[in-house]
């Protein structure tokens, strides 16, 4: 729950003091200052501005003179109202902008930390092998094939592929596929990843061509008397291909005492080592350690907020591209989070420590500039939009239009929160049973 109250707490934050400072900049008097919803736990005056703090970290607002027709309006020129239309649209679009900076500078100080990354990640994604039963099986896809596009998108490398696979859950999907030098079209549907429970991520089953390494052999042990050796490459495990060090872990601790054909991959020639677990417990061990083939990236000042930029801009599109898709009905209304999935993963991400808290900050600070940008009455990007449409007029729309417009986009909203509260009270297992439709 910390977690939670601190990365939305810095969120508004940052929001509010965009409006906050771009108000005080073209001269509008600013009357309160507050984080968090009433009832005012703390408050403090200053000048004109109270600055206060609400007991509910769930917003925050800045009240400015003459911001609103249903305020009594005194004309003078540090209300709202009286300034201009460009005056205004700075203020107005101040908040979102300070979310978006705050994405590119969290991510970039993030990314400066250095992080590793799998070595096949940022490759083409030509397929290493299909998981029996899967999607891609069903729909024909074979070893060697290189996806070229899902859904009509483009895919460059395997970060690409599993963005675009996971956005599309159980929905028939256009795949093309390069193979032999020419162009194959086949159709398959994601299924659900079975090991994400909380969120609709689709999934094909495909694989990209790599292969765990054992960074070490512990002597003495089952590993070092079967013959393994630190370096080789694990090829397959009794014909089955071994893509990931989880699959070799998984394969040793589910045969202890049971011989082993092992396939490795050593000073270039492959060979068979027959190697038997020894047990511990329930369990087959080997004492070896398998490791994925990865790469460190380490980014200098310059680079990381390059890269950054680059990730939020990757991101940004990504974002429009599930907006566009739900309406369009292309996305599931299942993959939205509200603020129940927020905090649970705030949570885990504090527990993983604070690298992760703030990627997890950075990618909601980012959502969060980009949806107050939506032409949505009551948003910023709606009284934008307002003042955009008033300005096309040439006229000053009625108090009574903006009335309806307001109420119109606050509906919008409502519908919007129901689902994804709803989403997230179905995503806790004790409640997804009381809910036999799903």
């Amino acid at each position: 729950m910390l977690a939670f109250a601190f990365v939305l707490g810095v969120l508004i934050f940052v929001h509010e003091l965009g409006h906050f400072l771009a108000a005080k900049r073209v001269g509008i008097r600013v009357l309160k200052f507050q984080l968090g919803f009433n009832p005012t736990i703390l408050s403090v005056r200053r000048g004109e501005t109270e600055y206060s703090i609400g007991a509910l970290p769930l917003g925050g607002y800045v009240k400015m003179a003459g911001d609103s027709p249903e305020q009594e309006l005194t004309g003078r020129s540090d209300e709202f109202l009286s300034k201009s239309k460009w005056e205004r649209f700075q203020v107005l679009i101040m908040g979102p902008v300070m979310n978006l900076l705050l994405a590119v500078v969290v991510l970039a100080f993030v990314l400066y930390q250095g992080a590793e990354i799998g070595a096949y990640q940022d490759q083409p994604p030509v397929v290493g092998s299909v998981a029996a039963g899967s999607a891609a099986a069903a729909a024909g896809v074979h070893p060697g094939d290189r996806i070229l596009t899902v859904a009509g998108r483009s895919v460059e490398t395997w970060e690409d592929l599993y963005i675009a696979v996971g956005t599309r859950p159980n929905r028939e999907t256009p795949v093309v596929v390069q193979r032999e030098g020419r162009n194959v079209e086949l159709t398959l549907t994601p299924s659900r990843r079975s090991d994400e429970s909380r969120f609709e991520i689709g999934e094909i089953g495909v694989l990209p061509d790599v292969h765990p390494r054992l960074r070490s052999v512990s002597p003495g042990e089952p590993g070092d008397r079967g013959g393994l050796r630190s370096g080789d490459v694990i090829l397959s495990v009794n014909d089955r291909r071994m893509t990931f060090h989880t699959q070799f872990r998984e394969v040793i601790a589910a045969n202890p005492e049971k011989p082993m054909a092992v396939t490795v991959l050593r000073d270039g020639a492959q060979q068979t080592l027959t190697v038997t677990p020894g047990r511990r417990g329930d369990v087959g061990w080997l004492g070896v350690i398998p490791v994925d083939e990865t790469k460190i990236l380490q980014p200098g000042p310059i680079e990381a907020v390059k890269l950054s930029v680059e990730r939020n801009i990757e991101s940004a599109g990504l974002i429009f591209q599930t907006v566009w898709g739900l309406l369009t009905r292309e996305t599931s209304p299942k993959q939205l989070m509200g603020p129940v999935a927020i905090a649970q993963l705030s949570g885990e991400s504090a527990q993983l420590g604070w690298i992760p808290l703030l990627s997890l900050m950075a990618a909601i600070s980012l959502n969060l500039g980009l949806l107050n940008l939506l032409p949505i009455p009551i948003l910023d990007g709606g009284h934008i939009t307002i003042m955009a449409l008033e300005g096309i007029a040439r006229r000053d729309f009625s108090t009574r239009l903006k009335e309806k417009m307001l109420l119109a986009g606050f509906v919008v909203l409502m519908m919007l929160m129901v689902t994804v509260i709803y989403n997230d009270l179905a995503r806790i297992s004790w409640i997804q049973n009381l809910m036999p439709w799903r």
